[in-house]
């Protein structure tokens, strides 16, 4: 019977230690996904900002080149 209750206290410890992991896991697959969703906002953002500086470099490039009208024309 002490063999029995020792399997059985085993078999407890093993089942917490699982939900604990199941947990664990859980929050961290939660972290990496909110991580890839800022990284891909900011890849987005790099790539706006890059598309902004080359039209600024451009223009400056060409300065003999007619303003635009402002936008309230």
């Amino acid at each position: 019977m002490a063999e029995t209750d020792a399997l059985a206290g085993r078999i407890d410890a093993l089942e917490i230690r699982l939900a604990y992991q199941d947990e664990t896991i859980e929050d961290l697959n939660k972290a990496v996904t909110d991580q890839w969703k800022q990284i891909d906002l900011l890849t987005r953002k790099i790539a706006q900002l890059t598309d902004q500086l080359r039209e600024t470099t451009e223009q400056i490039g060409r300065p003999n080149q007619p303003e635009p009208p402002p936008p309230h024309y």
